[in-house]
């Protein structure tokens, strides 16, 4: 039997900006930021943390600063690390691109910042604020290391892996987690140990990784100018720090993978040994093409791959070709659109790379005719990347189609999404909310989360479907609960629990639609009496409720909540926290696991707490009086005696 690792990490239940909060507000000295979305909970948390009094490991107060700008946030992040000190940033979209200028000089002068982004589309033909690759590619020539986390797990873990690189290597670092679908998506995380923490990056001022360049004891000249008969020798000189990169890299994901039990490389290759056809990208999309290819495998008869890359920037071409050597096609897919380009970034570093093998080049492995390259654009702004996508490009493949094409879009040049499968894990429980910005759902959609995930051990997913417009507009919420780690990151489109904190859905669209025979609609409603509620359901969806045997469910947590809360204020959020208790009443694992009401509800409070303590007892209590009376008072219409 393996032995057990020294640091597993601490249970937890966590979104992407909280992990590295998590570990900044514990490894770094300061942060100088500017808040900018999708980035912005990762300054505000450590901001907080700062605010609070919080130390480092090390003992010492932590510096936060929030400048007029993020190119100023960079320039001052540039002279805090010149003098010795470890510091990290939050940024994302036009934010990281307006900091370029000041990433070639953090580069130049072998400055070993951490800066976390939350990748974002940059504005082109219209603003969005949601995921895209286009900001880090827009930064990609500056000299900085790049690596993307595909989930939560991994962003805390490249956060500390990535320090000691930097370090260890003289190279600023970007870690890069998905805009949104990654930032604001609540999983469950073995949050690394402080002490681990502290032993693989190390105490900032006992170690000599970090150097002083101002320090007058040991003068160096830096940042100088430099004319024809010096810049060429500087410049090039500078591979030296850049050739010991990707063996640093390598170590130290390996001395973390010991430490920890989670194994890091520059590539992670899934299902390849014997895979015919291979997925290749970036980011949260390849867990996704992952389950998908488990299905293509078990359902087509299709050999499917995926590669992930972790290193970006060392690009590990080497590997990608070692990991791809056997497969006959692959498609590189990736949330770029660049089309004045031969390719999009990705696909000509993978071209490159094959090229390179076939044409012998030292340190490269000895391969067969290379494989077919295809090439996708999908997510752009976060638009949905969905099995049925990943299912078209390899259909595409295997039929010989195109070498080019789009997924996701109506579109000449796009594929249209034919079967689209249900890639969660067996056994899943997912409700898909329909409610109002400013109702408090989103937030007890994460409170749903952390509950199934510390109470009931399972693996949890929670995630919003933001608009650039929140407050008072129609939001969507998703949560995931399953008995094994759930890959999958799109949007649900099959579901079991459908709660409307908004009648009004009815009248914008389908909320039954994915909502599975015999599953769970809640609604809210003013009426106390069934047989009212019942006919303030538009007749199509009567009809459609009664045709699919769906359970309805229905109570007034606006009631509620104006006779729960104190605080006016609270009202209108304490509408989301009564369906809470609605959810515990109505999930089947809550009974699965046999667990009293009273050690149900102690668990709920210690939750509430996490989310509410800072506001004060009163604030707690309330709603804990608001759970209790939606598990209580919620009541199950007789659907088919008023059909």
């Amino acid at each position: 039997m393996a032995e057990a690792p020294r640091w597993p990490g601490i249970p937890a239940t966590a979104d992407g900006s909280e992990a590295v909060v998590w570990v900044e507000t514990q490894v770094s000295q300061g942060a100088c930021a500017y808040p900018i979305t999708s980035s912005t909970n990762m300054g505000a948390g450590y901001q907080a943390a700062q605010a609070a009094g919080k130390k480092n490991l090390w003992g010492e107060p932590l510096f936060f600063l929030e400048l007029e700008s993020e190119h100023s946030s960079a320039s001052t992040c540039e002279g805090f690390a010149v003098g010795g000190g470890r510091v990290t940033n939050f940024t994302s979209g036009q934010g990281l691109v307006l900091m370029k200028e000041v990433l070639y000089t953090i580069a130049g002068k072998r400055l070993p910042a951490l800066f976390h982004v939350g990748a974002r589309a940059l504005t082109s033909q219209a603003l969005n604020v949601h995921c895209g690759h286009d900001d880090v590619m827009a930064v990609a020539d500056t000299g900085w290391g790049i690596a993307f986390a595909r989930n939560c797990q991994e962003v805390a873990d490249l956060a500390v892996i990535l320090r000691r690189v930097a370090e260890e290597a003289e190279t600023p670092f970007l870690c890069v987690q998905d805009g949104f679908l990654t930032t604001h998506t609540v999983e469950n995380v073995r949050l690394p140990e402080p002490a681990l923490m502290a032993e693989f990056v190390g105490d900032p001022y006992a170690v000599t990784r970090l150097r002083n360049l101002m320090n007058p004891a040991k003068p160096i000249m830096s940042g100088v100018v430099q004319n024809q008969d010096a810049y060429m020798k500087g410049k090039v000189a500078q591979r030296f720090f850049i050739e010991r990169l990707p063996g640093i890299a390598r170590d130290a994901m390996d001395r973390y993978g010991t430490l920890t039990g989670r194994r890091y490389a520059p590539v992670d290759g899934y299902r390849l040994d014997d895979a015919e056809f291979a997925i290749v990208g970036l980011g949260s999309m390849m867990e996704t093409a992952m389950a998908t290819a488990d299905w293509l495998r078990a359902h087509r008869g299709l050999r499917v791959g995926v590669l992930s890359l972790t290193l970006y920037r060392p690009f590990p071409a080497a590997d990608v070709v070692a990991a791809l050597a056997g497969v006959r096609a692959l498609v590189v897919v990736e949330r770029m659109d660049n089309p004045l380009a031969a390719s999009n970034p990705l696909a000509l570093e993978v071209k490159a790379a094959f090229h390179e093998a076939a044409t012998h080049r030292e340190g490269y492995p000895a391969g067969r005719t290379p494989p077919l390259v295809h090439t996708a654009c999908a997510g752009l702004g976060s638009r949905d990347v969905r099995p049925g996508d990943f299912v078209a490009a390899i259909e595409e493949m295997a039929r010989g189609g195109r070498r080019d094409f789009v997924l996701g879009i109506p579109h000449h040049e796009a594929l249209p999404r034919g079967e689209d499968p249900d890639v969660r894990p067996a056994g899943a429980f997912s409700l898909r909310g329909h409610s109002i910005g400013g109702f408090g759902s989103v937030t007890t959609n994460r409170v749903m989360a952390t509950l199934a995930g510390d109470l009931f051990g399972m693996y949890v997913q929670a995630y919003p479907l933001y608009g650039s417009e929140k407050k008072g507009l129609p939001t969507t919420y998703f949560l995931t609960v399953a008995d094994e780690r759930i890959r999958a990151h799109a949007e649900l489109a099959h579901v079991d629990f459908v709660p409307l904190n908004d009648v009004n859905a009815f009248n914008l669209g389908d909320p039954l639609i994915g909502l599975a025979d015999g599953g769970i609609v809640f609604i809210q409603s003013a009426e106390t009496e069934p047989a009212a509620i019942w006919r303030g359901i538009p007749p199509r969806a009567r009809a459609a409720i009664a045709a699919r045997r769906l359970r309805v469910l229905a109570l007034d947590t606006a009631r509620i909540a104006r006779e729960t809360t104190s605080q006016p204020d609270l009202v209108q959020r304490m509408q989301g926290i009564v369906l809470l208790g609605v959810f515990l009443k109505a999930a089947p694992f809550v009974a699965r696991r046999g667990l009293g009401e009273a050690e149900v509800f102690a668990a709920v409070e210690r939750s509430l707490r996490k989310f509410f303590g800072k506001r004060g007892e009163a604030v707690v209590r309330e709603n804990m009086e608001a759970v209790r009376r939606g598990y209580a008072e919620v009541i199950e219409l007789e659907v088919l005696s008023h059909a």
